[in-house]
């Protein structure tokens, strides 16, 4: 039986472009499914066909077990969205822009309103709740947008890189309420950039380049495919890089151009066979050639090397610009709206809307 998100042979083309190239998913009720892949990968394309934004070339796909071309007002009922960009009114505050949303569900005005209070304060607004959002920073504008997408909690949520523009202690804070919201039941399809935040969130991960899926399974799964493990070297000055790169060629698997290298934090990574016997070697080696090191160490691999072996480089930070020209927004279900191409997420300078073909207004989502 399809889960709660489920898609076959997705294709979808823009011009040339061939955005997503035969995608399929499935995502069981009440899991957390991370979507990772480089800049232009197809993730947000994927999110809006199932969010009902954009109509597939080809291939079918349900959300709570609708159809998203046949039935597309029926499943805006049982979803909700967080974009890529904070999709709130800057002209409104923070606490009447959670009342508006709540009021497009068709909440009663108390019960929109002690929601809101609720959630301004579930998200630390609660001393900014009666200033106009225009005046907010880039993060509080998040933290505000995210909020609105749960001001009901409908069974199926997507969430499009949600952490963009948060500092470390907030990203925890709203980490815990997905686990929160996952642990009810909810249903989530979680992009993400953050490497770490798919580790802790995501019980499937699925990997997308060029519009396909190339691997998926769990975190530990995928790490077991890359293999081995890594000697992580961060030596003392910048001059003894070089050196400390022929070293670990030498030990590792691959020869010289598998050895990363971050300059600015001295730090040299390869992978290895061998364990803490290997280490101890990497260690005379080192030593012998008069190289200083500030710390040595064997670890596991990680989610980012998995990314770099599978699509050949290392994760990218966050987009300014949705993928192929699509726009963030809040999936607001029944009665809910669609504010397609807010700006301004991560400056804090007021965003603005961009109506497209996509648009969905608060009437049309409502009938």
């Amino acid at each position: 039986m399809p889960g709660a998100i489920y898609a076959e042979g997705l294709v979808k083309t823009f011009g040339d472009v061939r955005a997503l190239d035969g995608v399929d998913l499935d995502v069981p009720e009440g899991t957390v499914l991370g979507l990772l892949g480089p800049n232009g990968a197809g993730k947000t394309t994927a999110v809006r066909v199932l969010t009902t934004l954009l109509q597939p070339d080809s291939g079918r796909a349900e959300v709570a077990g609708i159809d998203v071309v046949k039935y597309p007002n029926e499943v805006r009922r049982s979803i909700g969205l967080s974009g890529q960009f904070a999709a709130v009114d800057e002209y409104l505050t923070g606490r009447e822009n959670l009342r508006m949303v709540g009021q497009l569900y068709q909440m009663r005005s108390k019960a929109a309103k002690a929601r809101a209070d609720e959630l301004l304060e579930r998200f630390n607004l609660t001393d900014a709740a009666d200033r106009t959002t225009k005046t907010y920073s880039g993060g509080m504008r998040r933290r505000l947008d995210l909020a609105a997408a749960l001001v009901v909690s409908p069974p199926v949520m997507f969430m499009d890189e949600p952490t963009t523009g948060l500092d470390p202690r907030n990203r925890q804070q709203l980490w815990g309420i997905i686990q929160e919201l996952v642990a009810g039941g909810t249903t989530l399809l979680l992009t993400t950039q953050y490497l770490e935040e798919a580790d802790h969130l995501a019980h499937d991960i699925c990997v997308i380049d060029h519009g396909q899926v190339i691997a998926r399974g769990t975190a530990d799964q995928l790490k077991a495919q890359t293999g081995g493990e890594r000697v992580e070297v961060v030596v003392h000055e910048q001059a003894q890089i070089a050196p400390t790169r022929t070293v670990l060629a030498g030990f590792g698997k691959g020869g010289e151009e598998l050895v990363a290298v971050a300059e600015h934090t001295r730090k040299l990574t390869v992978p290895v066979t061998g364990g803490a016997k290997l280490l101890a070697e990497v260690i005379r080696e080192l030593d012998s050639r008069g190289v200083e090191i500030d710390d040595i160490g064997l670890r596991r691999p990680t989610l980012d090397d998995v990314f770099i072996s599978l699509t050949g480089h290392a994760a990218e930070g966050a987009k300014a610009e949705p993928e192929n020209g699509g726009g963030g927004g809040k999936g607001a279900g029944k009665g809910g709206r669609e504010d397609a191409g807010k700006g301004g997420a991560d400056d804090g300078g007021p965003g603005r809307d961009v109506p497209g073909k996509s648009d969905i207004t608060a009437k049309e989502a409502g009938k």
